[in-house]
């Protein structure tokens, strides 16, 4: 006898939901302008036992420390490949983010 999982599946022919900020990061995220112009989702993530690379000075970020994590609002291959590449900042490394030290 089939079970009635499948029917929850998302059905071939439809397209994908759009991804909604809004419903993954709350209010925490906001928008904030690059240095090239280009708008950021920032958010402040909860404390996690995980460890991160700043893409600004290539430290290790503790997941217990205060920091962000920043990514591009819009991509050429969409929110999703947006929201993926994501990355955990050093509060003062995402501050002086392509501006010259």
């Amino acid at each position: 006898m089939p079970s009635g999982r499948r029917s929850s599946k998302r059905p071939y022919g439809r397209p994908h939901e759009e991804l909604d900020v809004g419903r993954v990061w709350g209010n925490r995220a906001r928008i904030e302008r690059g240095p090239r112009g280009e708008d950021f989702y920032v958010a402040t993530p909860r404390p996690t036992d995980r460890t991160f690379v700043c893409p600004g000075c290539q430290g290790e970020i503790s997941g217990e420390l205060p920091h962000v994590v920043a990514w591009p609002v819009e991509s050429i291959m969409g929110a999703e490949a947006a929201a993926d590449s994501r990355r955990h900042w050093h509060t003062g490394c995402w501050q002086s983010f392509g501006r010259a030290r």
